[in-house]
């Protein structure tokens, strides 16, 4: 394993760096890049030569030159970090799924568009922690891969929950039981907070895990819309808050996969700009 530092004279500001992580990120054998803006230094953990990491900043025309290249008996260091990340993983994914499995059955018993919606957004972050667990210890493009996948998977979701928002509209359907939609996702709502405490606990920020926290982010709002949407069914009576709340709920998920893609594509068009 090699450990290559750059110095990058123009690179100061996070604009810069994310050029180069953007340009650098399809490169395989990259496991890691550690950016130091103040000293406008890049340190690369790689496999095998640098030839083409040098090509490649230097295309950026940033005032880059190589300080240093030098083997590293990081490797060790690198797998605890690995295997805390999979515990993370594994413990988030656990919460999701089991909520995804307790909101989808309430959801149907009750009646209730919102707790549906917010299960298939459960779902689909289960979806990304299990996704996220096989780019561990991988290089960053799988990685980045990964984060892709995750994004247009979710975007799918929520193209079939914006359908099933719309059949419920023209159909007649019963008022759902609002006591179940509160409880359920002020219970969902805690298991969101911890899992968002335990990401940010880990300051990691490669594209799987960035992706991970973005979903999850967007989960705790949601869990807010279908609380905010149980007492307006409770007050109006109505089946409408309900299938309001499940489109905007569909609307966030859409909004997250959007993040997601733009984390995890290349703005070549930005990159040919600069």
């Amino acid at each position: 394993m090699e450990k290559s530092i750059y110095k990058i004279s123009k690179m100061d500001c996070p604009s810069e760096e994310q050029l180069v992580r953007m340009k650098l990120e399809n490169i395989n054998g990259i496991l890691r890049m550690d950016f130091d803006i103040p000293n406008r230094t890049l340190t690369v953990l790689h496999n095998g030569d640098n030839e083409v990491i040098s090509e490649q900043i230097g295309e950026l025309n940033l005032d880059s030159k190589l300080i240093k290249s030098i083997e590293t008996n990081e490797y060790a260091h690198l797998k605890i970090e690995e295997s805390n990340q999979v515990k993370l993983l594994w413990t988030v994914l656990i919460i999701n799924f089991g909520f995804f499995v307790i909101e989808m059955t309430t959801g149907i018993i009750s009646k209730s568009m919102g707790l549906v919606a917010d299960s298939l957004d459960m779902f689909a972050d289960a979806a990304v922690y299990g996704t996220s667990l096989l780019a561990v210890g991988k290089a960053v493009s799988r990685k980045k891969l990964v984060a892709k996948l995750a994004g247009y998977f979710q975007f799918s979701l929520a193209v079939i929950g914006f359908i099933e928002v719309i059949r419920r509209f023209i159909d007649f359907e019963e008022i759902p039981d609002f006591q179940t939609m509160i409880i359920v996702s002020v219970l969902a709502l805690i298991g969101n907070i911890f899992s968002l405490y335990l990401l940010q606990k880990a300051k990691n920020n490669e594209a799987h895990m960035q992706a991970s926290m973005i979903f999850t982010s967007n989960d705790i709002i949601v869990n807010g819309g279908v609380i905010t949407a149980g007492f307006l069914v409770s007050i109006l009576d109505s089946k409408i808050p309900d299938l309001i709340t499940g489109a905007i709920v569909f609307t966030f998920v859409i909004r997250g996969s959007f993040r997601i893609l733009k984390l995890a594509i290349q703005k070549t068009n930005h990159i040919e700009s600069n």
